[in-house]
């Protein structure tokens, strides 16, 4: 199970609100009285909180002392304090699944403009299309942090402030990201235990909680912008113990253990079972060191996390769509009770990012939607109370349903059934998709006589009996590994601006799971014997099929093999897995009548069909025969394999 350090997670232990007067700056002989640390100011949408201290205020108005854990976390007494009025770091979302850095083509707001809930705030270039990026919630535009026409701004920068109230905007006419080191004091040189001016009472009802951690949603693969929350393996008040697993959360490639790395007690889950699409960065759990803080937070909400509760949906199979008690006859129009959402000049639809996506997802053209927004704008809520008026077919007047027979399940009553798209079946489909549109694809397809490996096979299985079993694919994979020694531009990458020759054979086997196909790694398959092979082929496939393949066992590879003879399939073409350049699609093997020198001038031979798939811009043509030669060399021979 990958190890995940659940005290990397950002800490947050909120004492007061910005908005609150004990939160606002204080002067005092000293100077002013550190505000919130910038290292924990939340850029969301959501309303930003800040940390003023931890543990109970003493009534003297000492600065509190901060335990060893959490200082370990937050960093040395002299780091650097800023004041300024409650704001919101807006960063640039990911507006595409493959969106890395975009261009902000034009912003729609300026400094100091009021900004509704659903208004466009910019219009950003990603690698896909211009995509508008609107707000969430009322607010301002104080400040904009990256100015029109700039290009490459990595996802996650900050790209402008806004705040709640309009008087705050002045406060950020000269701000800029690393503003608060330059303009604001030290305090390193403060004692913990000095003294500073008296100040009201910190212990309002609901604004003040003992020392925690939050644990916050981490990337657990290298792709990975979200994931699910398939399992909570400790209820609330529970212990937690050094290597505890805490959850299990669907990233876009697997199931991976989430474990604690020190001791404490689970005292609020944020985020229950089952929610999907959950951001990376978003706060999973509430850990604290004593178990008599646990009832300090049972009524605790994290601003933010209440917006992805209603996503979460039922781990089960959803709800089959009745059909309509509409007459067959008489078919209704969609217009009637959703009229056609209005278009700019050009055709335009006016919807949200998330709008489009999820009616992409639910397969809704979004002309039929009535858009509630600003200006007639598609947004989220449209989209999810949207019903379709589908006209249904006319049947004869004698067809009727037949009742079903006696102990016969009965057959379900709606016309389809929609099935949730799992992280993983999400990538894989995004994958091929890009496989397909970007890597111009050729096939060479070739027959190889297996006669011999069948012998061989069974004289070391005889000689294996009671311990490893050697497959036809153990064969398969060494003759791949050892004809990309001879042949090294199958075994190659294109990396955009180099083609990368791989030095070692790492082979991708497809595997199908429940949840989809994903690819394993034998590492080093040119090196390795069929036994060993054979013991990693069988265990990373039981791994793969119960969700524990760890990232590092099928992350990379440099030659893919998808095998469906067991299936009975002739033959297929695969589709490559990018950035390798190559994927060998086997078939089943058969006999065949073939030319043989002997009385009768034929034999039978178990003939089996190879198709490679090669990437045009990295195999020619002809390397890609002389691969699959050296191939059938190997494997018709497979003494060679040997030498």
């Amino acid at each position: 199970m990958w190890r995940v350090c659940a005290r990397q997670a950002r800490c947050a232990a909120p004492r007061t609100g910005f908005g609150s007067p004990a939160a606002a700056p204080r002067e005092a002989p000293g100077g002013p009285v550190p505000a919130a640390p910038p290292s924990l100011a939340r850029s969301s949408h959501s309303r930003a909180r800040a940390l003023r201290a931890w543990g109970p205020c003493s009534a003297s108005g000492a600065v509190p002392r901060v335990p060893f854990l959490l200082l370990q976390v937050l960093g040395a007494p002299g780091r650097r304090w800023y004041s300024l009025p409650p704001h919101q770091k807006v960063p640039l979302p990911s507006l595409s699944p493959t969106m890395q850095a975009g261009t902000i083509a034009r912003w729609e707001k300026k400094e100091g403009e009021k900004i509704n809930e659903g208004d466009l705030i910019a219009e950003v270039e990603t690698d896909k299309a211009t995509v508008g990026f609107e707000s969430l919630e009322e607010c301002y535009l104080a400040k904009i942090i990256v100015p029109e026409g700039t290009r490459d701004v990595p996802v996650g920068a900050v790209i402008c402030i806004t705040v709640e109230k309009m008087e705050d905007v002045d406060a950020f006419k000269n701000y800029t990201l690393d503003s608060t080191a330059a303009t604001t004091p030290q305090v390193s040189t403060a004692p913990p235990s000095a003294p500073v001016a008296s100040s009201p009472s910190l212990q309002a009802p609901g604004s003040s909680y003992p020392p925690h951690l939050q644990v916050l949603l981490p990337a657990l693969s290298p792709t990975m912008t979200m994931g699910t929350v398939q399992r909570w393996e400790k209820k609330v008040g529970e212990k937690l113990n050094e290597g505890d697993l805490l959850a299990e959360i669907e990233t876009d490639k697997a199931t991976i253990g989430f474990e604690v790395q020190e001791e404490g007690y689970l005292a609020k889950i944020l985020i229950p079972e089952g929610t999907r699409d959950v951001p990376l960065g978003t706060p999973l759990c509430i850990i604290v060191e004593k178990e008599a803080d646990i009832p300090a937070f049972a009524d605790y909400r994290q601003t933010g996390v209440t917006d992805i509760k209603p996503q979460a949906t039922p781990s089960t199979s959803p709800p089959i769509a009745a059909v309509p008690p509409t007459p067959l006859s008489t078919p209704t129009a969609p217009s009637a009770s959703h009229p056609a959402m209005p278009t700019g000049a050009k055709g335009r639809v006016f919807a949200s990012p998330l709008a489009k996506k999820l009616a992409a997802e639910k397969g809704i053209d979004l002309k039929q939607v009535r858009g509630t927004g600003p200006d007639g704008r598609i947004t989220k809520k449209d989209i999810e109370s949207f019903v379709p008026s589908k006209a249904t077919p006319a049947l004869p007047p004698t067809a009727a349903m037949p009742a079903p027979a006696p102990g016969v399940a009965a057959v379900p009553t709606g016309i389809f059934t929609d099935i949730p798209i799992s992280n993983i079946r999400r990538v894989i489909a995004q994958r091929l998709m890009q496989s397909k549109q970007t890597i111009p694809h050729y096939y060479l397809s070739i027959d190889v006589n297996m006669g011999e490996v069948l012998e061989v096979r069974k004289e070391l299985n005889t000689i294996l009996a009671g311990g490893s079993k050697i497959s036809v694919n153990d064969f398969i994979i060494k003759a791949s590994a050892m004809a990309c020694l001879k042949v090294p531009e199958a075994n190659s990458s294109w990396m955009d601006t180099v083609i990368r020759q791989n030095h070692v054979v790492d082979i991708s086997v497809a595997v199908s799971t429940p949840s989809g196909l994903i690819t394993p790694i034998v590492f080093n398959a040119h090196i390795k014997g069929l036994e060993s092979i054979a013991n990693d082929v069988v265990s990373l496939a039981t791994k793969a099929r119960e969700g524990k393949l760890q990232p590092h066992e099928f992350q990379g590879g440099t030659f893919t093999i998808s095998n469906l003879g067991m299936f009975g399939i002739k033959n297929f073409s695969a589709i490559i897995n990018p950035p390798q350049a190559c994927i060998l699609a086997v078939g089943a093997s058969e006999n065949r009548l073939v030319p043989a020198d002997n009385e009768k001038g034929f034999d039978v031979a178990s003939m089996m069909s190879v198709t490679l798939s090669c990437d045009h811009r990295v195999v020619d043509g002809a390397v890609g025969a002389q691969w699959l030669a050296e191939f059938k060399k190997y494997l018709e021979k497979p003494i060679t394999m040997i030498l």
